[in-house]
């Protein structure tokens, strides 16, 4: 049954940019804000969408946490560590604002959306100004204007998880590169995942909405655009539009952006359409995100991953059949309640046979109200710590030895600026996205560049730029 999605009219927008006006002009207002975010590119992105409400509010951006008028933390829930990391970081403001109590301190984003939290931010955190949820991100202007005007503190955790707001202004972090979110929430209900539950169920936004926003960034110069959602391979399934994701892909691609990703993709739903459209389309990045957590059936099913490690392995070989060069990456999760010894060697010997480029890994974290929480057998701490660190030992083998294997390879990289390691060298990405490293201009940044691959580290490839 589908849920009905509340598109947010352009009257409510233009509401918000009312009261954005009316903080602007404020006396009392903020004056420098800075973010804290947390979590995955989707949060990442909606930082740039705060960002670019507040600048519209008139605040500024600043350096130092410490000296910010408003400091606004975007938080993640995934797991039970990013969830006290970010309130270990609210609280630790707490002593700045002994020292500044003009100062406002604001938590939004997928943990403040968790059932209780609201509360829980009431009683336990008097010094946090400002919180609120998910689905009403647009409503900030709103919300800032009341804490400003009454002196008081604004928590606002509406019902609203299943909001599409159109027209928000962004501030993007990057010339070059952007990420546009195509729709929001996930139906699957994994047993261990808590993001249904807060960021609500799958919504679509509207093809020609996602076609416009492109055609504007790809005016204003950027050259990589990454497409975001939960799982966008179920794409357009909740509408009636009758665009597939495999076909959004394709309308994006004309909009004359040079390279474009996307993630994540749950192996479920990962169809041949969109595979043929991968292979056959050059400005598609040749990689591919497909999350398989574990290699055990029984841990999959008890998951509620809704595939086999026959399917996920079919997806590769098809993936591969039609794109051998395609970089993989993924995501583990060790000591899922009930594993046993050889289930984790499942996940190894899945590793073994795949060989992604590089894989996000993770020991299993209980979130209160996923139906894993309340599963028997859980995995004993040590046991754990000594299954993750053999699995990542055998994926930084696996990707040294694919990392070597592209040496005297020519890849097309996308130029950010100055490496980190050496200034003297710019960095980028690959179509794989592979960090490549190398000697060049400066006038490079921001350009395409073929670079012939003569080495590589343990997670980065170095080379020399073609003329």
């Amino acid at each position: 049954m589908r849920e009905e999605i509340k598109r947010i009219p352009s009257e409510e927008i233009a509401r918000q940019r009312d009261f954005a006006r009316q903080v602007r002009f404020h006396p009392d207002r903020p004056r420098t804000y800075y973010i804290v975010t947390y979590g995955c590119q989707m949060n990442a992105h909606d930082s740039e969408k705060l960002a670019g409400m507040l600048e519209e509010m008139g605040l500024t951006e600043s350096a130092d946490r410490t000296q910010a008028d408003l400091v606004l933390h975007n938080t993640c829930c995934i797991r039970d560590n990013a969830e006290r990391k970010a309130l270990g970081n609210v609280t630790w403001l707490k002593e700045v604002k002994k020292e500044r109590p003009e100062m406002l301190i604001g938590v939004c984003g997928c943990m403040i959306q968790q059932a209780e939290m609201a509360q829980k931010i009431l009683k336990q955190y008097p010094f946090i100004d400002l919180a609120f949820g998910t689905g009403n991100l647009y409503r900030l202007p709103e919300y800032l204007l009341e804490a400003v005007e009454n002196k008081d503190r604004v928590v606002r955790v509406d019902s609203e998880a299943s909001t599409v707001p159109e027209g928000l202004p962004v501030h993007r972090e990057s010339a070059i590169k952007a990420y546009i979110t195509v729709m929001y929430g996930c139906n699957n209900y994994c047993s261990y995942c808590i993001v249904p539950y807060v960021r609500g169920r799958e919504r679509s936004r509207l093809a020609d909405d996602i076609v416009r926003e492109a055609e504007g960034l790809v005016a204003s110069g950027v050259k990589e655009i990454m497409l975001l959602g939960q799982n966008v391979n179920s794409y357009g399934l909740d509408s009636d539009e009758g665009v597939s994701f495999a076909q959004l892909l394709h309308r994006v691609s004309q909009t004359g952006i040079e390279r474009l990703r996307f993630m994540t993709s749950h192996p479920k739903d990962l169809s041949d359409a969109l595979i043929d459209e991968m292979a056959h389309n050059p400005v598609i990045a040749p990689h591919l995100h497909l999350p398989v957590q574990s290699g055990s059936n029984r841990i999959l099913h008890d998951m509620n991953r809704r595939y086999t490690r026959e399917h996920y392995l079919q997806r590769v070989a098809a993936l591969r059949s039609a794109m051998p060069d395609i970089g993989l990456t993924t995501d583990l999760i060790v000591a899922f309640p009930g594993e046993t010894e050889q289930e984790f060697m499942d996940t190894v010997s899945l590793v073994e046979e795949v060989r992604y480029d590089s894989a996000y890994t993770f020991i299993y974290s209980p979130r209160k109200g996923t139906r894993a929480a309340d599963m028997p057998g859980r995995i004993d701490p040590a046991v754990a710590s000594e299954r993750i660190e053999r699995l990542i030992a055998a994926q930084e083998r696996i990707t040294g030895e694919v990392l070597a294997s592209m040496k005297g390879q020519t890849v097309r990289v996308l130029v950010e600026g100055a490496s980190r390691r050496r200034a003297a060298q710019l960095t980028g990405k690959s179509g794989r996205n592979i960090n490549v490293n190398f000697d060049g201009s400066k006038d490079d940044a921001g350009t395409f560049v073929n670079v012939r691959i003569t080495g590589a580290g343990s997670n980065t490839l170095r080379g020399e730029k073609e003329d």
